[in-house]
């Protein structure tokens, strides 16, 4: 498929895939660790928004300056995901996941401990960079053990738990802040991350038996890796789509709550219930598109043929909801805005998992730092508009149908790619599986 889909034969044993790849082997129950960090991430990621006068008010300081600790996570994991997602490629996914498990205990223990605003911001970085160590470890981890027959499915639903941890964790959170204080949510965070630590031990385990030096492939700088995605034609067009499909989808969500006050002068009560109309549509999203996709990929379908639907559902769906006439229509149209977000995450992990096997982490940690570069710059295209309603409509649904037709590209390329060379199929998307007999000990 390109220069870099070969993978290298796995060295570690939690880089070799089970060797049942049916979907009977499938047991969602040795994914519990994982899972936990994935709600957990998603509880961190919007925990403090809800908290943002409370902890302005205890550490002294003002709304707008306490927010600065939500800009310091979001940044130090669009920076760094890229590196700490190579270092898991190439040391494996257990030293990763711990170190980043740990340092997130310990980035939130100091959270629940500050006083004022200097540790916050800091400890949230922290944070930051915990989950981008252990966050492109865990898809990539997801994608190279789960059964071939249900991938989709396993990271579908690890997606599908990282926005239970948004519709479900916040609120939990910000339910705990209101009976004991905000600083007994962050040490929520890090007693449930501490727990985690233990089922990571047990479900990600030591070396398998070192392949020949001549069968791996060949070390590059840690530039030239890093970058690597973007040297791979399926790659590169995957993640210029996710930026531009996510300045559609998070940068018009990002006035989502204004465009419905603006129509329908909604209370604080009622958009707090449109968000989870936002959770439950990205959880069926991300499930549904697991599902689809396992079975496209059973029926010989390895092109993604359902990527470029996201694209169009996301611009009908932000086009009901911006100017669709009734607020129960419009409420749909979130709905099916976000089941659309949900089933295209789910299928671009799925290529990141399987185009180039040697680089998972470092592409998923890339589809991360695109889709928080393209929030940045959607939030601030549509914020340059008089009236959001229509800067919501323009931006969103013109860059969604956009997205859609460069997914279109993508999956095209795929299909040609797999008829030019059925083998390049075969080494994708079940790499190991015979080397899997090989090692002394399945993950």
């Amino acid at each position: 498929m390109s220069s870099i889909s070969d993978p290298p034969l796995p060295d570690r044993a939690e880089d070799v895939p089970p060797v049942d790849t049916s979907a009977r082997g499938f047991d969602r129950w040795r994914y519990a660790g994982v899972f936990l960090l994935l709600f957990l991430f998603g509880t961190e990621t919007f925990l403090v928004s809800p908290l943002l006068p409370t902890i302005a008010d205890s550490v002294h300081t003002s709304e707008a300056a306490a927010a600065s600790s939500v800009t310091a996570y979001v940044l130090v994991y669009a920076v760094a995901a890229p590196f700490l997602g190579l270092l898991s490629d190439r040391f494996g996914r257990r030293r990763t996941l711990v170190a980043g498990s740990l340092l997130f205990v310990l980035s939130n223990a100091a959270a629940a401990l500050s006083t004022g605003l200097t540790l916050l911001v800091v400890s949230r970085a922290v944070a930051g960079l915990a989950a981008a160590a252990a966050g492109p470890a865990i898809w990539a981890h997801i994608a190279e053990t789960a059964p071939e027959a249900v991938r989709g499915r396993a990271l579908g639903l690890g997606m599908a738990l990282f926005s239970c941890g948004q519709v479900i964790g916040v609120p939990l959170g910000g339910f705990l802040a209101g009976l004991a204080g905000w600083r007994s949510a962050f040490w929520a965070l890090a007693v449930g991350t501490a727990a985690a630590v233990p089922l990571l031990l047990r479900q990600v385990r030591g070396r398998a038996p070192q392949a020949p030096a001549e069968a791996r492939a060949p070390r590059v700088g840690a530039v030239r890796a890093i970058l690597a995605g973007w040297a791979d034609p399926t790659l590169r067009r995957a993640l210029l789509v996710n930026t531009v499909f996510n300045t559609a989808n998070l940068g018009a969500y990002t006035f989502l709550g204004a465009v419905l006050v603006q129509r329908f002068d909604l209370s604080v009560q009622a958009l707090g219930l449109v968000g989870v109309l936002v959770g439950a549509g990205s959880i069926a999203g991300s499930l549904l598109g697991g599902r689809l996709g396992d079975r496209a990929r059973s029926a010989g379908r390895f092109d993604l043929p359902l990527l470029p639907l996201w694209g169009v559902l996301l611009a009908v769906g932000i086009t009901v909801a911006a100017k669709g006439p009734g607020l129960v229509l419009a409420l749909a149209g979130v709905t099916v805005w976000f089941l659309a977000s949900g089933g295209f995450v789910t299928d671009q992990q799925t290529l990141a998992g399987t185009v180039a096997p040697e680089l998972r982490a470092t592409s998923s940690a890339w589809l991360t730092s695109t889709m928080y570069a393209g929030t940045g710059v959607g939030a601030w295209a549509v914020g340059a508009f008089g009236d959001v309603a229509d800067g919501t409509l323009l931006v969103g649904g013109g860059l969604a149908l956009l997205a859609a037709l460069g997914a279109a590209a993508v999956s095209l390329g795929l299909r040609r790619a797999s008829a030019a060379s059925p083998a390049a199929t075969t080494t994708t998307t079940a790499p190991a599986t015979a080397t899997a007999t090989t090692a002394t000990e399945k993950v």
